[in-house]
């Protein structure tokens, strides 16, 4: 039945307009007999409550935002789209924006006069600013982090342990025989957190399997792009003695990087082998297919919606890190015959 209202379902069902009401906002508890006789009129006649009527009686908007550095980068376009969907099973729209990682717009999506507040709830991954930043913000809509600066159990936040990732994946390296490996992406800056990490589990695969840490063979890079990726392989290929493997901070890093192996006459991977990160769909279709550490995007998407809903319903346990599963996807870029 098409716009179905609750008292075409309280009449289906034989009972009162506030009964349907309590089974649909699950307000106040039901009998079970009487639940599942709402229930049943609910399919039976294709009943839609209305969202924005139901989110004006609550003084909610039933928005989401989605703040994050850089949308085309292909890592984040692909989180959006998981978060999309994660929010619409709660009810939400999400609406996306971006900081390009600078400080000030972050502190300014912070603020007292902030349009955040037209959200309900933010779902943000900061590059620039602290925690204690965070924790004095003038803004106090319910805010879960994304991403890997670290917030020491303050927040809300759902990342993977960039520790762990870098070193299986260098690991994976290490196991292929390879000894000279290369790190590109260090970010030896406040703001670098996650690359830090990566180049801490970077280091202990190589302490714990022997092999030397060459400083030289550790790359810096300002940001995860495919350009920077490139001009960090250039260095390394200049080199007396050039690494035999490369594990790159993402998998724009290791694109690039690829792209200049290819142009100097490099054999990927039998001269070199690379690894990056992020599990972008790029990664299946480049050549060679490029191995990758693949975060579970789905599971952040929904751990994070899930989370920050129930911070706006007053029902989320204390703020706590969250670590998301991940899986090394060994593809052609580090498969030697």
């Amino acid at each position: 039945m098409a716009g179905a209202t609750l008292r075409d379902v309280a009449r289906r069902a034989g009972v009162s307009i506030r009964t349907v009401s309590n089974v649909v906002n699950a307000s106040v508890p039901v009998s079970e007999e009487l639940r599942t006789r709402v229930e049943a009129a609910l399919e039976e006649l294709d009943y839609r409550p209305n969202l924005v009527a139901r989110n004006l009686r609550r003084g909610r908007t039933g928005m989401l935002a989605l703040v994050v550095p850089e949308l085309d980068v292909p890592y984040f376009a692909e989180l959006a789209r998981e978060v999309i969907t994660a929010a619409r099973a709660h009810g939400y729209v999400v609406m996306l924006d971006q900081t390009d990682g600078d400080g000030e717009r972050e502190r300014e999506l912070l603020g007292r006069g902030s349009r955040a507040t037209m959200f309900d709830g933010l779902l943000l991954s900061p590059l620039a600013i602290s925690a204690d930043e965070l924790r004095r913000r003038a803004n106090r809509v319910p805010v879960v982090l994304l991403g890997e600066h670290i917030f020491n159990g303050d927040f809300h936040h759902v990342a993977i342990d960039n520790v762990a990732a870098a070193r299986e994946a260098t690991e994976h390296l290490v196991a292929m025989g390879c000894r000279r490996i290369a790190a590109i992406g260090d970010q030896p800056y406040s703001t670098g957190e996650t690359a830090q990490l990566r180049t801490v589990g970077y280091r202990q695969a190589l302490e714990q399997a022997g092999v030397p840490v060459d400083d030289s063979l550790i790359v810096s890079t300002p940001r995860f792009h495919r350009r920077l990726g490139a001009q960090a392989m250039r260095r390394l290929l200049a080199l007396p003695e050039p690494p035999d493997a490369v594990f790159c901070y993402n998998d724009l890093l290791a694109l690039g990087a690829m792209r200049e192996l290819t142009k100097a006459g490099v054999r990927v991977p039998e001269d070199i082998a690379v690894v990056g990160v992020d599990g972008i769909q790029e990664g299946e279709y480049s050549s060679p297919t490029l191995t990758t550490i693949a975060p579970d995007k789905a599971h952040i998407a929904r751990t994070a919606v899930g989370t920050l809903v129930s911070v706006i319903e007053g029902t989320a346990p204390p703020p706590a890190d969250s670590r998301a599963p991940y899986r090394l996807v060994v593809r052609d870029s580090s498969r030697r015959a």
